[in-house]
């Protein structure tokens, strides 16, 4: 089941949390860098952050999450994340097409993972992504934009 998450109720944004910082630990392992921005956040900077979180319950139990933004008509997904214990089980694609399918109010989809993280990178081109460019970050690490627009 899908529903949105309050992430202004520090209990909830816990709950995020405690999703988020492994499965992101997975991704820094996948593209060799450790300094990605989602291992830094705390209950505090996820209620700041003004995106808007739904979250993927297996059990009552939250598996995954994905948060946008919408401005200016473009969704822009800032998270997309499942558990480990959860990989492979299709939660991912679930929580993608719940946003292009139940979200209003945008023309494109833009979204960024980590250049290594081919997982990521082909769960948006099946879905009809196309990469736009890759942006050097560090001498270690670059991201890998994409965008998907409707018509």
């Amino acid at each position: 089941m899908i529903k949105k998450i309050d992430i202004t109720n520090p209990k909830l944004a816990a709950e995020v949390l405690q999703v988020q910082i492994p499965s992101y630990k997975i991704e820094a392992q996948i593209i060799h860098y450790d300094e990605i921005p989602p291992l830094k956040d705390s209950i505090e900077t996820l209620q700041q952050c003004g995106e808007q979180f739904y979250g993927y319950y297996t059990k009552d139990e939250l598996s995954g999450v994905i948060s946008f933004k919408i401005e200016n008509r473009v969704l822009d997904i800032n998270r997309l994340f499942v558990h480990p214990k959860q990989f492979k089980k299709g939660i991912a694609q679930k929580l993608l097409d719940f946003i292009q399918d139940s979200m209003t109010g945008f023309d494109k989809i833009i979204v960024s993972t980590g250049s290594e993280n081919l997982p990521a990178i082909k769960l948006y081109l099946k879905n009809g992504f196309i990469k736009t460019k890759d942006r050097q970050i560090t001498e270690h690490m670059s991201l890998t934009l994409f965008e998907k627009i409707f018509y």
